[in-house]
């Protein structure tokens, strides 16, 4: 008996084994897709809950590219200016000095508009004094430099101060498109409320994070700005000490 049994056994367990060893791998079930953040905000969204993303887009761009360009505007700007003190005031004539600088550099522009107004100091002109009129045609001149640093940091202002409200149109918009739906489906469970309210809050975030590096980026830009704006009236006020104790006229 006992016999019968380990030959019974010994026929069972091979193919049970066999039978385990054909079945398919269990697998884990996919992951389920997150029905809320920002695919679901524009997959649901209607035109106008899209064109206000879309708007959010173009500023943030925008201001990131203002940003940047400016930076590099400044960094050149810098550089200009250590050139400028490091060559023009060794050269043995402004207009020599002027030559040597880099053409676009504001402080070629300022010397050289300081002798052309130089240059026209006569008939009507020429019964003014040389001393004012230089200093006039100085003061000019840095003034149209300081308004060239200036330009781009306007879009920087409206993005900042526009973008958390673009933001907040958007939350309204979908909290009401949000609470239309609820109520035409009758359903008001927590669920069925927290997906669409909070897909219209993310509009106030985004507009947040469009507007708060626009606000840090302008600030920052004017403090660089007006630091580049010192060293260019300084320089402007040297070459009208310069200009009048040479007595050189532009040619």
């Amino acid at each position: 008996m006992l016999l019968r049994l380990v030959a019974l056994l010994a026929l069972v367990l091979p193919a049970a084994s066999r039978a385990q060893g054909g079945l398919p791998a269990i697998q884990a079930p996919p992951a389920p897709a997150n029905p809320y953040g920002l695919g679901a905000l524009w997959g649901q969204g209607d035109l106008v809950s899209r064109a206000t993303i879309a708007i959010l887009v173009i500023m943030s761009l925008a201001s990131w590219y203002v940003l940047i360009a400016k930076l590099l505007a400044q960094r050149r700007m810098g550089g200009q200016g250590r050139a400028a003190n490091a060559s023009f005031w060794k050269a043995d004539t402004v207009r020599q000095g002027a030559g040597a600088l880099q053409p676009g550099s504001p402080y070629r522009f300022i010397a050289e508009s300081a002798l052309e107004a130089t240059r026209k100091h006569e008939g009507l002109i020429g019964k003014v004094d040389l001393n004012t009129w230089v200093a006039q045609s100085i003061e000019r001149a840095v003034a149209a430099v300081h308004s060239r640093t200036q330009e781009g940091l306007a879009v920087l202002a409206t993005v900042g101060s526009t973008a958390p409200f673009v933001g907040l149109f958007g939350t309204v918009w979908g909290i009401y498109n949000a609470l239309v739906r609820i109520g035409a489906s009758g359903a008001a469970s927590i669920d069925k409320v927290a997906g669409p309210v909070g897909e219209a809050l993310i509009m106030t975030a985004i507009g947040l994070a469009v507007a708060v590096p626009a606000v840090l980026g302008y600030n920052w830009l004017v403090r660089r700005n007006k630091v580049a704006m010192d060293t260019v009236r300084a320089f402007g006020s040297d070459l009208h000490t310069v200009l009048l104790a040479t007595g050189e006229k532009g040619a």
